[in-house]
């Protein structure tokens, strides 16, 4: 199914999933808290997605179907719905969405939005703000509430561990011989913490404490762990052999689905395959042949298999492969993927076949 409309950007193209040719009813409200979740993927801010929830109540129904879906609310009546917002913020914020590609603008000879109408009082065409991006991109949608919701959730539990971490250097100051310096660099690792951080400068500061741990002591398994940063970790490579022990340990604490289930999950890491996979030892192989072209390093690699096992190392890359075209850094998603020792990834299998692997965007 194809769709081609003028906008006021130009031409955009909106397609349906090319496996089944058919596009399902979704929630309109279910699909704005997605969107709302994974906002940053498509550069929105909340009141861009104010003026989206205020042109959502102007379609009659609850779920975006095939058909049409253009709404033609005066920009009076648009203002009403959004508490008098004058009408020049407006049309900015709906430029907004236009240019994320959610909504398309169908534009009369005049400028104004209305419908028309044939002999039998029918309406036979409409100009106004066509919602039916938001239909064709649902999964989309829906995947990058997923990740914001996945980073979210490592980003929080990064902080506590990184909170872990200060006490328990603030309480080893007194063995420290630079004491007076650490205690200044853990001062303003406490008033960085005041503040909402990311991940990355989350990881960073991790690193720091935890080398700042181990330095005085042999614990060589926990500075091993060091965050997200692969130039900080060229120090703790091992080699081959040792990390797919380590991760064997791994996959013993934890069941994995099915490699058959994997597979039609994730049907992509197979076309790169000169012959059939038969065992996880032919997954990890071929994760080992693909995850350079995806851009994650090989201490990347090396920390996921550590950390999470041979088995579930090569899922979560086959999960990531599937879904390539919307995960912007697949390195940085696996070293997050990582942080979590105790990764379920039978949820990231189960999520793929539900969405229909084969039309993941």
């Amino acid at each position: 199914m194809r769709h081609i409309s003028t906008t006021s950007i130009g031409r955009r193209e909106v397609t349906a999933c090319p496996s089944t040719g058919e596009v399902v009813a979704v929630d309109k409200w279910a699909i704005l808290r997605d969107l709302t979740d994974g906002r940053e993927a498509f550069g929105l801010s909340d009141r861009n997605l104010s003026v989206l929830s205020a042109l959502l109540s102007f379609h009659p129904a609850r779920d975006l179907t095939a058909g049409p879906l253009t709404v033609f609310p005066s920009n009076a009546s648009l203002s009403g719905r959004l508490h008098g917002m004058p009408e020049s913020t407006l049309r900015r914020h709906i430029a907004v969405l236009i240019d994320a590609g959610v909504i398309l603008r169908h534009d009369s000879p005049n400028g104004k939005r209305y419908a028309t109408r044939d002999g039998k009082g029918q309406i036979d065409r409409i100009f106004g703000f066509d919602l039916s991006p938001l239909l064709h991109q649902a999964e989309t949608i829906s995947a990058a509430a997923e990740a914001a919701r996945e980073t979210r959730r490592l980003t929080r539990k990064l902080r506590q561990t990184v909170f872990l971490l200060l006490r328990d250097a603030n309480a080893a100051l007194d063995h420290q011989n630079n004491a007076d310096i650490c205690r200044d660099e853990l001062a303003e690792m406490q008033r960085q913490l005041r503040r909402k951080l990311d991940l990355d400068p989350l990881l960073a500061m991790e690193a720091a404490l935890r080398e700042l741990l181990g330095s005085d002591s042999d614990h060589d398994a926990e500075t091993a762990k060091l965050g997200g940063n692969d130039a900080r970790n060229e120090r703790h490579q091992h080699n081959a052999d040792s990390n797919i022990h380590e991760s064997d340990r791994g996959d013993d604490e934890q069941a994995v689905p099915p490699l058959a289930i994997v597979l039609k999950a994730a049907p992509e890491m197979e076309t790169y395959a000169t012959q059939p996979i038969e065992d996880w030892r032919g997954l990890s192989q071929l994760a080992e042949f693909v995850r350079p072209m995806m851009g994650v390093t090989t201490e990347t690699w090396q920390s996921a298999r550590r950390m999470l096992g041979e088995r579930r190392a090569s899922i979560a890359l086959a999960c990531i492969l599937q879904r390539f075209s919307q995960i912007r850094s697949p390195g940085a998603y696996l070293r997050r993927l990582s942080m979590s020792h105790d990764l379920d990834v039978g949820p990231m299998v189960m999520a793929l076949l539900r969405s229909g692997a084969a039309c993941p965007s």
